[in-house]
């Protein structure tokens, strides 16, 4: 596909892919050209391979961030299967930023809820650019109760910056309805797969993330806080949010090697943004798996593990002070 939102470090990839371009807009193909674009486009996948293995935590999040990277509704088209929306909060009113519906996952009937960016201008405005409002995370855990009610899985789809910030949605109760879903979830008893397939920003990713099996894409990246934000805080300038980014240790490695997430899901070399079908497929195999591997576990068991998973994290270990003997002192 082509991109037009080009990454800075991936200038040699694109340069090399510049090359290849010029050599097949030749009219005439002899067997030497045709061995020297063979030849470009494995060092192509290579120099991908390498860029993309090298990357730091700042860049991880440019990733996550890219404008043609796949989003919920890509996946809605290309993972799952008769999808139908199901609206509203039943209080105040039908928030864009979360959508909520039942669909088929190869086969498989879910629940599936998902935060939306949105494309265009038009779309961003009207879902907040993926920041939801208490109302959002109303309708999901009503729509999961619903699935719990009939016994079908839940698969959540987390890109978010944070939940919105505004007077309105903290007058209306953002932080109580947050974590009204976090206790709801733990307790659903119908397996849960959540996958971080963007930005998994704070409370506004956790409110619809207290799963079963917890996924994030390899680009992805899961945080308390935006390196933004922690920048702000802690330099006092949005300046230093590279170095913020490297502090929090909120890539894919770091979240599966401190017990965050349970699994990464691979991205097509050159990450997701520049192939939304190879994204999808592997999305799909993990999810499915994923489920398949939940529902073999009694509801007893599965609440049990879901409890520990959550209560272990964030668990360390404090050395006792040595004590000195009053004799050894002396």
């Amino acid at each position: 596909m082509s991109i037009s939102h080009r990454l800075p470090f991936e200038k040699p990839v694109y340069e090399l892919e510049e090359q290849l371009a010029k050599l097949e807009e030749q009219d005439e193909p002899t067997p030497a050209l045709r061995e020297a674009i063979r030849n470009l486009r494995i060092e192509i996948e290579h120099k991908k391979r390498e860029v993309f293995a090298n990357l730091d935590a700042w860049q991880t999040v440019q990733v996550a961030r890219h404008q043609q990277r796949p989003q919920s509704a890509d996946y809605v088209e290309l993972v799952f299967d008769e999808f139908v929306e199901l609206h509203g909060d039943r209080a105040f009113g039908d928030d864009r930023a979360i959508v909520t519906g039942f669909a088929k996952l190869d086969g498989q009937k879910v629940l599936l809820v998902a935060q939306r960016k949105g494309r265009n201008l038009e779309e961003r405005t009207e879902c907040f650019y993926g920041c939801a409002h208490p109302e959002g995370y109303r309708k999901a855990m009503q729509k999961m109760e619903l699935a719990a009610k009939f016994g079908l899985p839940i698969v959540c789809l987390i890109d978010t910056p944070g939940a919105y910030p505004g007077i309105g949605a903290e007058e209306r109760g953002q932080a109580y309805t947050i974590a009204h879903n976090l206790r709801e979830m733990s307790q659903l008893p119908t397996p849960i797969v959540c996958v971080v397939i963007g930005e998994g920003g704070s409370g506004g990713a956790l409110g619809i993330g207290i799963g079963d099996h917890v996924a994030i894409l390899e680009f992805a990246y899961y945080s308390v806080i935006s390196p933004e934000g922690c920048a702000g805080i802690l330099w006092k300038h949005v300046r230093h949010a590279e170095e913020a980014a490297k502090a929090l240790r909120f890539t894919s490695k770091d979240l599966l090697e401190l017990g965050i997430v349970d699994e990464i899901v691979e991205e097509p070399p050159g990450g997701a943004h520049r192939d939304h079908r190879a994204m999808a497929t592997r999305l799909q195999t993990a999810l499915v798996g994923a489920i398949r591997e939940l529902q073999g576990l009694s509801t007893e068991e599965l609440l049990d593990r879901r409890y520990e998973k959550f209560r272990r994290i964030g668990v360390f270990l404090e050395e006792a002070e040595e004590t000195v003997e009053p004799d050894a002192a002396e």
